[in-house]
This record gives C-alpha cells, structure tokens and sequence, in this order.
C-alpha cells in the first residue's frame, strides 16, 4: 500500500527530527563522557589557596550532602598540607543564609582554623566564584589555586579560573556522586561549557 502524498512531508519532517535527536543524544552522551573523566582526574599539587565552590544550603543552615563532600575534600587537603588557606564561596540564599558563611562555620567545627578561611559571599556563579578568587590572589599576592568541586563541574570551574587571570589551576573532585549528577549535573555542564567558553569575562578589575 502505498503512502498518500499529503503524508510525505509529514514523514520526512518526523524522519529530520528522529535524525536531530539521535545526533543530539550521541552529542550528550559523548560530551558528558568527555566531562566525566576530565573531572575525576584530580591535579592535586601544593597551592597557595584552596576554593570550594558553594552548593545548596539545607533549610537548618547546614551543608546539603553535595555541598559537605566539598568540604570534607578541602579539609583532607588541608590536614595533607596541600593547602594553607581555603576560601568558601557561595551566594546569599532566598531565605537569607549565606552559604560562604555556613561553610566556613563546617570547617571550623572539622578543626580547620578561623585564620585560615577567607569568604567570598558573593560567588553566586562559577564565573562570578572565578572573578572573585582572582582579585583576592591579586590583593594577596597569590599565585596557585585549588578548585574543589564536584567532578561534573570542574572542567567549567577551570575554564572560568583560567579565562578570570589565574594561571596556576589545580584541582580536586569531591567523593559524591548522585543519580542527578550522572543524569541531570553532567549532561547540563556538556551545554554550559561551550556557553562559558564563548562568554566574555571582564577585564583586570584590579584598577
């Protein structure tokens, strides 16, 4: 039986979009293999700061598990020498909490010291973490840094690092991983890398 030809272009436009798809799919898939094992291969060398990206607050003002991982890796690094000095970053919260101020306060009661934590409360974006972290190297002198984040969201992190003026990134991933990084985190990073590569990132804002 032959198909009616008012059917056609119906078919050949579900035949276009099924190829669309599949490309779309082998794209993901690709990249976020591609942003799998970048971020799980950790750089991890002495660094003049460590920076730990901020993550969800719970509503009790303590770390969500995502988040503590973080921490938990930047304290292990301290306790190895790795870092002298760890600034948390993060934005204020809907509800108020300042997620820079709730990390710093889980540091401290894992024995880190208060001098040895510095607070950037306005690190609401990667980008805005990378910008941040920059001038305060800059004002301190500094010249290494330690990204500490999830595996999925290190790639970006060193982009962004690199693209703000700091030359020397290193790195190290968090021991958490969830259904949602692998499903939800990871494929989302495979869109937002490429956005934040083509991103413009301000000037030296030392002036």
């Amino acid at each position: 039986m032959r198909c009616p030809a008012f059917f056609k272009p119906i078919i050949a436009m579900l035949k276009s979009i099924c190829r669309l798809a599949l490309w779309l799919a082998v794209f993901l898939i690709l990249g976020s293999v591609t942003i799998t094992v970048a971020g799980l291969w950790d750089d991890i060398e002495p660094s003049d700061i460590g920076v730990v990206l901020g993550s969800q607050v719970l509503v009790r003002g303590h770390p969500s598990p995502r988040l503590q991982a973080r921490l938990d890796k930047a304290v292990e690094l301290y306790q190895q020498g790795v870092l002298p000095r760890i600034l948390v970053s993060g934005g204020i919260e809907r509800n108020g909490i300042s997620e820079a101020q709730v990390m710093a306060n889980y540091l401290i009661s894992q024995g880190i010291p208060r001098e040895a934590i510095l607070l950037d409360e306005h690190g609401n974006t990667t980008q805005a973490t990378a910008l941040n972290t920059a001038q305060i190297m800059r004002d301190a002198k500094l010249e290494s840094a330690m990204i500490v984040t999830e595996y999925f969201h290190i790639p970006r992190a060193r982009l962004a690092f690199d693209k703000a003026g700091i030359s020397v990134i290193h790195n190290a991933h968090a021991d958490f991983i969830s259904w949602r990084s692998v499903f939800y985190s990871t494929p989302r990073e495979v869109v937002a890398f490429p956005v934040y590569w083509l991103r413009e990132f301000p000037e030296d804002r030392s002036e």
